[in-house]
């Protein structure tokens, strides 16, 4: 399977971005997903994740009430909705998808270690 994530850009703080992360080529029916950054010189962090049905998401501290995520099902994407964008967002974000059973509708993962899927990462830039 493969991740395109898109969207990334340059936006001024306080503002919006969408980033869409579409998946093709898949074999499998179900998968789970989540978003994760990386800004210059840390580590990779996690930032949020959905279920395949997309009744359970799950949020990072520090996006939790700006950021939402959610998903199309039939247009196999997922989007990562971030407003009131702040300087210390900016970061090369990730879509990740893990393939789950039928019966796990409602599993979503926050470990960047369960993921078996990635994207090529989009650059978000927010200026103060």
């Amino acid at each position: 399977v493969q991740l395109q994530a898109s969207g990334g850009g340059l936006v001024q703080a306080g503002g919006p971005l969408k980033l869409p992360c579409a998946a093709s080529g898949r074999t499998f029916s179900h998968y789970a997903s989540g978003w994760f950054r990386q800004a210059p010189g840390k580590e990779r962090e996690f930032v949020a994740a959905i279920s395949w049905s997309g009744g359970s998401t799950y949020y990072a501290v520090s996006v939790r009430g700006r950021f939402t995520i959610f998903r199309d099902n039939t247009k196999d994407t997922v989007y990562l909705q971030m407003n009131s964008l702040k300087p210390e967002d900016t970061a090369v974000y990730y879509c990740a998808a893990v393939p789950v059973g039928e019966y796990s509708g409602s599993y979503y993962y926050t470990d960047d270690r369960e993921y078996d899927y990635w994207g090529q990462g989009t650059q978000v830039t927010v200026s103060s």
